[in-house]
């Protein structure tokens, strides 16, 4: 565990309720997490974004001009906008005046960004989006990755994600002895396409990796794994169905309710029970995924994001700072040499 305190740079212009939530979750974080904060954006928007005059006088304003849009292409976008506030708060971390970046922004951007100004960890072939899904098991979640970042892989990058989730589930997430599955159409180490079959002996023979097998889809939210490692197309898939269904649940407790009288009572006797449904279902309550494999610490939050998710995007950016994922994912590339297989 770090000492000091996490330094947080926090994009106020990336999201669909920019930048009035942004702040409002940023206010928060520095009131309630031992942080400092640096809000990068357009000052006075920023201002004029909130009446929380007090509380916005605890952060740093940085100033940027503009922001990448969610119709620009990632790379030309970031090259026209070198001011952009994905582009300064990526700057931040590259100069050490940040320890960590969170972004609600175009996610392309910010793992364009990423790459372009912080660059790979060594020993990282591709940097994994790895996204934390809730689980039938109360009180036990798990890792997924990648969930975006790489829509084509190799065998040899689904070991190193396995890796890079091995390291954050222990040291972040408090698995002692985290479970690693392949995310997979069957048990059987011969099911599954070319990148399945190969990638699963790579993990196998991998000393590092405490894998367990193959994964089926049933699988995923049985608790039965803490990490599960998959391409970033089937990943992404799987975030979204798994977003829609917390929202669907959500939505069919709120139909389902009596209404009137019966409804308001039954609600109050059921609310501790309905409020521990919504942590454990809703998206917003995990506030985003952390790109692991880059040589800084980013989390990729929700378009979507109000200041419930910013607050838990900057949690968790701490958490990854405090934790040192980045010293421990870099120390173990240096103490190992990754085993791999010709054509990988």
């Amino acid at each position: 565990m770090v000492a000091t305190r996490a330094r947080i740079a926090v994009d106020a212009m990336g999201g669909d309720y920019a930048p009035a939530e942004i702040v409002a979750g940023a206010v928060r974080a520095k009131a309630e997490l031992d942080v400092d904060i640096l809000l990068v954006g357009d000052p006075d928007q920023i201002r004029a974004s909130t009446s929380n005059v007090d509380g916005l006088k605890d952060l740093e304003i940085v100033p940027a001009e503009g922001t990448i849009e969610m119709h620009e292409e990632p790379l030309s976008a970031l090259r026209r906008k070198p001011k952009a506030s994905i582009n300064v708060s990526m700057d931040m971390v590259k100069k050490k005046r940040a320890d960590a970046v969170v972004s609600a922004g175009h996610s392309g951007a910010a793992m364009a960004a990423a790459l372009l100004r912080l660059g790979r960890l060594k020993g990282i072939d591709r940097p994994a989006i790895g996204a934390v899904f809730p689980t039938v098991m109360a009180g036990k979640s798990v890792l997924i990755l990648d969930v975006g970042a790489n829509v084509d892989c190799r065998p040899k990058f689904l070991e190193q994600f396995a890796v890079m989730g091995t390291i954050y589930s222990r040291y972040v997430l408090g698995v002692e002895d985290p479970k690693v599955g392949l995310l997979n159409i069957g048990e059987e180490p011969s099911k599954g396409n070319d990148l399945s079959v190969s990638a699963h002996q790579l993990l196998a023979d991998n000393a590092v990796i405490p894998f367990v097998g193959n994964a089926e889809g049933r699988d995923v939210l049985s608790g039965q794994f803490d990490v599960l490692v998959c391409d970033g197309f089937v990943g992404n898939v799987l975030l979204k169905f798994a977003e829609a269904v917390g929202e669907a649940v959500l939505q069919i407790l709120r139909e389902e309710l009596p209404q009137g009288v019966r409804g308001k009572v039954g609600t109050l006797v059921l609310r501790n029970n309905l409020r521990r449904v919504k942590q454990r279902v809703d998206h917003a309550e995990h506030g985003g995924a952390l790109l692991l494999g880059v040589a800084g610490i980013a989390v990729i939050s929700h378009g979507s994001s109000q200041a419930p998710s910013v607050f838990n995007a900057i949690r968790l950016a701490k958490e990854a700072v405090d934790h040192q994922v980045l010293e421990r994912i870099q120390a173990q590339y240096q103490r190992v040499a990754m085993p791999t297989v010709d054509g990988d």
